[in-house]
């Protein structure tokens, strides 16, 4: 087996406008769902594919990152920041971020896309990248239908071919599902200081000039949290296979009437009062549940209150 992949860029400056109002004041990958940030859940998952060294790209209330990271001694990683004043793009972020670590000639780095929960194996792509010699190898996700995303067609020997965009009827169904192994020299291609989209930008003008561009096909549990929606399903779907049918903070305030289940989060310092049903949702911190309401696929906004009776489905509560 090769050696490990160390050292990793975490995509976390984007702004989130499909997830208003939830990140009007919180940054889309500081959201909390299954008991974390998503840019913990990453972490995590990073760390334990063998990454030390990560650096968190940032942007937009870039200065809510630190002080909950730190320098990641706690997530047993290291972790640096840097910060764009203005938003540059992915491939401007990632040129950005690139400046914070010591790569070696040749040395390979994993970059995440900060807005992803996936479930598929990190070590299994970064073989298959060094294995082929790769200058760049992306996860890739067979879907069912890929004209909402646009597709990554591969030859029989897993060579990307084509980077399209969206079609009324794509050439493949594997689509681009945002984690990346750059072979260190690829950063260079990346113009400094520039808005750059590594998407639409960089990877077919890399597949014009003949770099050894590969997919690494895995159709594990994947989602993009890109609207309120999906996030409360991305919640759903890990306090469901890693949990149960609930996950509750201890300081949480249950009535023992209540019944609690389908995957919900229920945050720190929540009341949930007599004969309250919650179902496959997230109720923020200090929010109050008052009796007999019923809430099902939402989210609670933190310090909010659900009023007697109410009956909430697939609601965003609380702005």
């Amino acid at each position: 087996m090769k050696s490990p992949i160390e050292k990793a860029i975490l995509l976390v400056g984007g702004k989130g406008t499909r997830l208003a109002p939830l990140t009007n004041s919180t940054p889309k990958p500081m959201l909390r769902l299954a008991g974390a940030p998503v840019t913990e859940h990453q972490i995590r998952k990073a760390r334990d594919a063998g990454v030390k060294e990560i650096v968190l790209a940032t942007s937009y209330l870039a200065e809510v990152f630190q002080p909950y990271f730190g320098d990641g001694e706690k997530f047993g990683v290291s972790i640096k920041y840097a910060v764009e004043s203005e938003p540059l793009g992915t491939g401007g972020a990632i040129a950005n971020a690139a400046k914070e670590l010591s790569l070696r000639p040749g040395e390979s780095i994993f970059i995440f896309n900060g807005d992803v929960l996936s479930e598929h194996n990190l070590v299994a792509q970064s073989q298959l990248h060094q294995n082929l010699e790769a200058d760049v190898t992306l996860h890739l996700l067979e879907v069912a239908d890929a004209r909402p995303y646009g597709c990554v067609p591969l030859s029989p020997e897993g060579r990307v071919l084509e980077f399209l965009e969206k079609m009324p009827e794509p050439k493949a169904k594997t689509i681009n599902a945002g984690c990346y192994i750059f072979k260190s020299e690829m950063l260079n291609q990346l113009p400094y200081g520039k808005v750059v989209s590594i998407e639409r930008d960089s990877f077919p003008n890399w597949l014009d000039s003949g770099y050894r561009i590969y997919g690494y096909l895995d159709s594990s549990y994947w989602i993009d949290m890109g609207t309120p929606d999906a996030m409360v399903r991305a919640s759903r779907d890990l306090v469901r296979r890693h949990y149960g049918a609930s996950l509750i903070a201890p300081s949480a305030k249950i009535h023992q009437s209540a019944v609690i289940d389908g995957g919900s989060f229920i945050e720190s310092d929540t009341s949930i009062d007599s004969d309250v049903r919650i179902s496959g949702s997230i109720v923020a911190q200090g929010a109050v549940i008052e009796s007999g309401a019923i809430i099902e696929n939402s989210y609670i906004a933190a310090d909010s209150r659900v009023k007697t009776g109410s009956n909430l489905r697939e609601s965003i509560h609380g702005f």
